[in-house]
Order: C-alpha cells, then sequence, then structure tokens
C-alpha cells in the first residue's frame, strides 16, 4: 500500500512539473526550482542537508544547493519522483513516511498556494488524523518560540498545546491547515485565531514559528 509520504512526494513533483521553474512558493526567496533543489539536496546529500539544522555546516549546503540549482529543472522533478537512492537513511519506508509525509505535504502547499487562484485541498480522514497526530508530537518544538501561548484545536474539539504563556491565542482548523500555520505558513492558512486582539496580532506576523 502507497504511504502518504509517497502520495505526497509524487504530488509535489507534479505541482513543480507543472508550475514550472520560475513559479513561486511560499518559501521566501525560493522559486520552483529553488524548492525542488532543497528537496533533493535534503535526502540525497547528507553531508550538505546538516546544514538545515547546524550552522556550522550552512556554507556547505549553500554550495551544494547552487550546485543542484544549476541541473536541468526536469532532472530534479525526476530525482524527486523516483525518491531517494538505497543508501539514504530514507530509503527506509518508516522512516520515509515519518520524516517527509509532513514535509512533502507542506511544501507541494508552497506551490500550491503561492497562485492566486488557490482553494482548501481536501484531505482524506486518514491522511488528516496522520497530520495531527504529528502535530500533536510536533507541536512542542514547532512552537517553542511563540511570543504568546499557543493552542491548537481542530473542529471536533481536540487540542495540542504548542507553547505555554499568557495571552493565550487558540488557532482552530483542519490539521493541513494547522500544519501549516504552525510551520510559519501564517498568511495562508485557513484557520480561526481566538484571543486577545494584541496577542493575535502578535501571533499572526511572529516569524519564529516552525523548525
Amino acid at each position: 500500500m502507497s504511504t502518504h509520504a509517497k502520495r505526497e512526494r509524487l504530488l509535489l513533483a507534479d505541482l513543480l512539473e507543472a508550475a514550472g521553474p520560475e513559479a513561486p512558493t511560499l518559501c521566501e526567496g525560493w522559486t520552483a526550482r529553488d524548492l525542488a533543489a532543497h528537496v533533493v539536496v535534503r535526502e540525497r546529500r547528507a553531508d550538505a542537508a546538516g546544514g538545515l539544522l547546524v550552522k556550522a555546516l550552512a556554507g556547505r549546503l549553500e554550495r551544494v544547493m547552487a550546485e543542484f540549482t544549476e541541473k536541468p529543472y526536469e532532472e530534479l522533478i525526476q530525482l524527486i519522483r523516483t525518491g531517494p537512492p538505497r543508501f539514504s537513511p530514507y530509503a527506509l519506508k518508516q522512516l520515509d513516511e515519518a520524516a517527509n509525509a509532513v514535509e512533502f505535504y507542506v511544501h507541494a502547499e508552497d506551490v500550491r498556494r503561492a497562485q492566486e487562484d488557490w482553494s482548501p485541498r481536501e484531505l482524506d480522514p486518514v491522511f488528516a488524523d496522520a497530520l495531527w497526530s504529528r502535530l500533536e508530537k510536533m507541536a512542542r518544538v514547532l512552537g517553542r518560540q511563540s511570543p504568546t501561548g499557543l493552542v491548537l484545536r481542530r473542529p471536533d474539539g481536540r487540542t495540542a498545546v504548542a507553547h505555554r504563556g499568557t495571552p493565550v491565542v487558540t488557532v482552530t482548523g483542519e490539521p493541513g491547515e494547522l500544519t501549516m500555520f504552525l510551520f510559519g505558513r501564517q498568511d495562508h492558512a485557513r484557520v480561526e485565531l481566538d484571543g486577545d486582539k494584541e496577542a493575535i496580532q502578535l501571533l499572526h506576523g511572529a516569524q519564529q514559528l516552525g523548525l
């Protein structure tokens, strides 16, 4: 059975291909070509991908990214579709699912929602629950620098605390929308914010959400 990560991978590749290399994305400063190069480097060049988290490796990551952005766009798309090589940790199905289902969902939406005519995507309930499960585990990390207390709430009432503090802002939405919000795409997430007006404004413009 196809995993969520695999389905989102193929969707991302299709969206990047249809958009074209110069299309905008929600990743600030990145075109579709830059985003495609990022995805490929992340799972094929572990020697450089560490720069995503370790500042000391950022220079190497920048150089390798520059190399990959020079590759033919069609080649990058094909590398995304075919997935990681055998020696990559992401070749393990369980790790691929754990690390990439959310990653590819967010980046697919980065391409979709950068277009003026985008509309919300209806997710199947199983995938929505999978995203929510990941949010519950990652909420404290993604929301650790929130300028306010932050609670995530699904329409059915289930909640997850992303940051303790006062005043508290409650963000209500479907799991996919909450995922986009907590990954720093606040302006492009269809959610409702409840709380103190000034706190809501502060949270909505916060640059600290996400990894």
